[in-house]
């Protein structure tokens, strides 16, 4: 005989179970869900909040990574720098960016550090990182402002904002992790045609620190309103056991079935998924970020004017960031791994379709492959954040998907750094190959993602 799924927890796990009264089931494979209260119970308002306000943050902090490349040509004139120089500064940018969440997932997860005070901390480094890059003309001292504090900045806020929304919408994250992880792309534009048009030597320095002060501002603004769910609750409106009381939600959870339990992050290693993961981003995103870094020098070096080399790179980021919140929808209907492997070979694809563009000077052609570099270069991002809960749990999620998200560490030196040193060992066609390749193996190995303890559970009876 088994327990009554549907027990309600003897005692209070809450201090306030008194005002929100809840229960806790239990599923087939010993998964616990806590039940009963609303996201208006628990916040005061809809839970749609904890979409928007991410969703803002992220488009904010956008600009680091996506208007940059827009940025070195001025940048490298006004501080004496080489292109090896900014290269690496956004390279290490990129190292520290990824590599913080982990340890803020970590710090999260103790209790030691909150959504709010991550996002407080991050939004007066992201300031300083944007100082460092218009008043120090040292590249040394630049990499350590811009790159390492401004680096930690960006990454304490994109990790808190990803995982919010996870927690928040546990029985649908694909679209609406999409949506929030799709501003850090196209919240950029409007950075990409002011570096390409509006700013040089002259203005620099003012450009720079008002950026900065943007970014903190908004940040704060958002971070105001952020508060995490309590520990395995599930919306009221849906039964956790069943999958019904909402059919859109139903067949979600149908393609995207919940964790069989809560993975710590130990745990979810010794699957080997989480490994699998790691390494597909490591590929992925290297390429990626080689896409970023190189789009507009590329274009410039084939010989397109101006307007089409900002322009590939606008097309690039809107593209990036609407891709992420279409594939985030289609996963919640196609299944999360399915949708993942689709986007990895866009992305591989639009990498020789690039050469092809160029060897035929072809400007509206390169424009075309810029649009599916740019889908392909965002849209596994959001998928990986969906796909970490659907595997391990959300109760470790800001670890967890700190792991899977810092093999982007790995990724920003040799798609950045050691992009530049392939360019100029073959070229940018033998460059543009090489990274075809590599997002081709990076779908192989997409392709043996499984989700841990599934195939192996049995009905109770």
């Amino acid at each position: 005989m088994t327990a009554d799924p549907y027990a309600a927890s003897d005692s209070p796990t809450s201090s306030d179970a008194a005002h929100r009264p809840y229960r806790e089931v239990t599923d087939a494979h010993g998964r616990v869900y806590r039940v009963g209260e609303t996201d208006r119970d628990i916040l005061g308002h809809s839970r749609k909040l904890m979409v928007y306000l991410p969703w803002l943050a992220m488009m904010a902090i956008s600009v680091f990574e996506y208007a940059y490349g827009s940025a070195e040509d001025t940048l490298s004139h006004a501080h004496g720098w080489t292109q090896s120089n900014t290269f690496w500064i956004l390279s290490v940018w990129v190292f520290f960016q990824a590599g913080i969440a982990f340890p803020a997932g970590w710090l999260r997860e103790k209790g030691i550090l909150t959504a709010r005070t991550a996002m407080y901390i991050g939004s007066v480094m992201c300031l300083l990182g944007f100082t460092a890059l218009s008043h120090l003309s040292n590249v040394l001292l630049a990499i350590l402002g811009f790159g390492v504090v401004g680096g930690i900045g960006a990454g304490l806020i994109y990790a808190t904002c990803i995982n919010m929304v996870g927690k928040w919408f546990p029985e649908r994250r694909g679209a609406r992790t999409g949506f929030v992880n799709g501003g850090f792309a196209y919240g950029s534009l409007p950075f990409i045609f002011i570096f390409n048009y509006g700013f040089d030597t002259a203005n620099y320095h003012r450009v720079l620190d008002l950026i900065g002060c943007y970014i903190m501002i908004v940040v704060l603004a958002c971070a105001f309103f952020f508060k995490d769910p309590p520990k395995n609750w599930w919306p009221a409106e849906i039964d956790p056991l069943t999958f019904s009381g909402d059919r859109k939600h139903a067949t979600s959870l149908a393609k995207n079935p919940p964790a069989v339990r809560q993975y710590t992050p130990k745990e979810a290693i010794r699957t080997g998924m989480l490994p699998l993961m790691w390494i597909s981003v490591v590929m992925t995103a290297g390429v990626s970020i080689f896409g970023i870094s190189f789009q507009v020098d590329f274009a410039k070096d084939v010989g397109f004017g101006p307007l089409v080399a900002a322009s590939s790179m606008g097309v690039m980021a809107v593209v990036n960031g609407i891709g992420r919140g279409v594939v985030g929808w289609l996963s919640d209907r196609w299944g999360r791994k399915s949708t993942l492997v689709f986007v990895i070979v866009v992305l591989g694809l639009a990498q020789f379709g690039v050469i092809w563009a160029g060897d035929l000077r072809s400007e509206w052609l390169f424009l075309f492959f810029a649009f599916l570099s740019g889908f392909g270069g965002g849209a596994f991002y959001p998928l990986f954040a969906a796909l970490t809960p659907d595997y391990f749990g959300e109760n470790y999620n800001a670890s967890n998907y700190g792991l899977v998200y810092s093999g982007k560490l790995i990724s920003g030196l040799f798609g950045g750094g050691l992009g530049s040193m392939v360019v100029a060992a073959w070229g940018y066609n033998g460059a543009y190959a090489l990274a075809g390749g590599v997002s081709m193996l990076a779908a192989a190995v997409a392709l043996l993602l499984r989700q841990p303890g599934r195939a192996e559970a049995r009905p109770v009876g």
